[in-house]
């Protein structure tokens, strides 16, 4: 599922082509996705100029002219892709939005898991979840040691928890823990003020890493343009169970943790 930063790459890059555009036709293909894209969806957006775009969280948030805003959540395998009008429809290609200058931005999604719906400006936080933004100034290591306080779940919940943080998801908290020196499992609410100020510094350095290398491309994720991430090359533990640490040459190993495998290191991380 793509992150935090797949979805700020894939904003930063269609920002510049979208922001100022109107939206003159919507072709929705194939409705049922994760929840079913509305009856008044096209009628929502047609006409509309597109004001602004954003992230939030994991979703990508385009104001309109209007004062509504625009949600597209990608779920497991959703591609937001800008392309020319002349290009031919492909599998899976469930809704079409065509702009005021010849393009097409399309949405496409193989397993459908993804959401795109219109709602009010007050909607939004309730929309993308209720948490700090890893990267705001608010996600300060006393903030986070005071939310963590007296709750029973482990540092890797605690991250992936969008009431809690908004954008981490699997691949980065693992790789947030290591660079941190803190196991997965490490109970959230003991961790002492000097470890919560190296998570939040791991954060900063994973995630802003991960963005200026485009996101991790594991699978099926692109970047608005089709493009490859490439933050997959420098993954430290996530996916390499059984392989040398590459500061200490352990071998790492894995362990189910809030039903999701998490990687760690055995030595590097306590």
């Amino acid at each position: 599922m793509p992150e935090l930063p797949e979805i700020e790459t894939i904003v930063r890059g269609l920002a510049p082509h979208l922001v100022g555009r109107a939206v003159c036709t919507v072709r929705v293909r194939e409705p049922r996705l994760r929840e079913r894209i509305a009856p008044d969806f096209a009628r929502a957006l047609v006409g509309r100029e597109i004001h602004s775009l954003a992230r939030a969280g994991k979703t990508v948030v385009a104001g309109l002219d209007d004062g509504l805003r625009w949600l597209v959540h990608l779920g497991m395998t959703g591609r937001l892709t800008l392309q020319g009008a002349d290009v031919a429809p492909r599998p899976h290609d469930h809704v079409e939005i065509g702009l005021d200058d010849g393009r097409c931005l399309v949405y496409n999604d193989v397993r459908r898991f993804g959401r795109l719906v219109v709602v009010a400006p007050d909607a939004v936080a309730a929309e993308v979840g209720l948490g700090l933004e890893p990267l705001g100034e608010d996600a300060r290591p006393d903030v986070l040691a005071a939310r963590a306080r007296r709750r029973r779940l482990s540092v890797k919940a605690f991250l992936m928890d969008q009431r809690l943080l908004v954008g981490i998801g699997n691949i980065y908290a693992s790789e947030i823990l290591f660079h941190a020196g803190l196991r997965p499992w490490r109970r959230a609410g003991r961790l002492s003020l000097a470890e919560w100020q190296r998570v939040v510094a791991a954060t900063r350095h994973v995630l802003e890493d991960a963005i200026a290398c485009g996101g991790s491309t594991i699978s099926d994720y692109r970047d608005g343009f089709e493009g490859f991430g490439s933050y997959q090359l420098r993954h430290a533990v996530y996916g390499r169970a059984g392989e040398p640490c590459v500061r200490c040459a352990t071998r790492l190993r894995s362990r189910v943790i809030v039903g999701r495998s998490s990687f760690y290191c055995p030595t590097c991380q306590r």
